[in-house]
C-alpha cells in the first residue's frame, strides 16, 4: 500500500509489494525492490537502489548527498541490498567521485536508530550496528561485525570479520577479524568468543582464533614477527588465513 500523502517521483521504480508509509519523499532515480516497506515520514534521494524485503523506520534519511565539501553534484550512488531494518532516524550518505563513487549496505543487516553510514563506505552481510554508530567516510565493514552503541569509525578505517566493538569506542586504525576492542582511543582485549559460539565456529577453531590473537597482541613481537609465527603454526587453516590476508593488508596499521 502507497498511502495518497506519499510524494513519489515519476521516475522512482517501486516494485510489487512496495509499502510507503504517510508523508515519505522518494526522489528521482530511487528504485526499491519487492516486499519492502518504507515507513511514514522517510526520505528517499537517488540515484538509491534498494533491494527486495527491506524495512525502512521513521524519519530515516537515505541517499542524501555526502557531507564532503569537495562534492560537487556528481551521479553518485547508494546501493542497498535484501532483508535490511534501518530503524529510526538513521542517515545513509551516497558516495564521491572522488573515490569509489558509491555507498554499499549488503544483506540481513540490523541498523539501529540513528547510525550513520557516511559517503563511500562498504558494508558487508549480517552486521549489526547499534544505535549512534557513526562511520566516517571510506570506512569498510565486514560480515557479521557488530559495532557497539556511540561506536565511531574513523575515515579508512577496516573492521574484519566477526569483530566487535564495546559501547563507546572510538576506532582509528584497523581491527582485525574476530578480535573485541573498546575504549576512546579502542584497544584489543579479547576474541569475539560469544559471537563465534553463536556462528557454529568449533572449539578447535575459537582455539586457534584465541592463540593467534595472543600471539600478536599478547607476546611483544612486532606485527611482522607475530603473523609468521601465526602462520607457522596455523596458517593451513583457512580462518587463520582469513586473518593473516587482513593483516598484512592493512592500510592504517592494526588497533594496538
Amino acid at each position: 500500500m502507497i498511502h495518497p500523502t506519499a510524494i513519489i517521483h515519476p521516475s522512482a521504480q517501486l516494485a510489487e509489494g512496495v509499502e510507503v508509509g504517510a508523508y515519505t519523499v522518494i526522489g528521482a532515480d530511487v528504485s526499491i525492490g519487492r516486499g519492502s516497506r518504507v515507513a511514514s515520514h522517510v526520505v528517499i534521494d537517488g540515484p538509491t537502489r534498494i533491494g527486495a524485503e527491506n524495512q525502512i523506520y521513521p524519519f530515516a534519511s537515505i541517499g542524501a548527498a555526502p557531507q564532503d565539501k569537495k562534492f560537487n553534484g556528481e551521479p553518485t550512488e547508494l546501493i542497498i541490498g535484501d532483508r535490511n531494518v534501518i530503524r529510526e532516524c538513521c542517515t545513509f550518505n551516497r558516495g564521491t567521485a572522488q573515490d569509489k563513487g558509491k555507498t554499499v549496505v549488503g544483506d540481513d543487516n540490523w541498523i539501529m536508530a540513528y547510525v550513520h553510514i557516511a559517503h563511500d563506505c562498504i558494508i558487508g552481510n549480517n552486521t549489526i550496528f547499534a544505535n549512534n554508530a557513526t562511520l566516517a567516510g571510506h570506512v569498510d565493514i565486514r560480515d557479521w561485525v557488530i559495532l557497539g552503541g556511540f561506536t565511531l569509525v574513523h575515515q579508512f578505517c577496516v573492521i574484519g570479520e566477526h569483530a566487535f566493538t564495546g559501547m563507546g569506542s572510538a576506532v582509528s586504525k584497523d581491527v582485525p577479524p574476530y578480535a573485541m576492542v573498546s575504549g576512546a582511543p579502542a584497544e584489543p582485549h579479547s576474541i569475539n568468543l560469544e559471537g563465534l559460539k553463536r556462528r557454529g565456529f568449533s572449539k578447535e577453531a575459537i582455539q586457534r582464533i584465541k592463540e593467534a590473537h595472543r600471539i600478536l597482541y599478547r607476546q611483544h613481537l612486532s606485527t611482522a614477527d607475530a603473523l609468521a609465527k601465526i602462520e607457522a603454526e596455523f596458517g593451513e587453516h583457512q580462518d587463520i588465513a582469513l586473518l593473516l590476508d587482513f593483516c598484512r593488508n592493512s592500510q592504517r596499521g592494526l588497533i594496538r
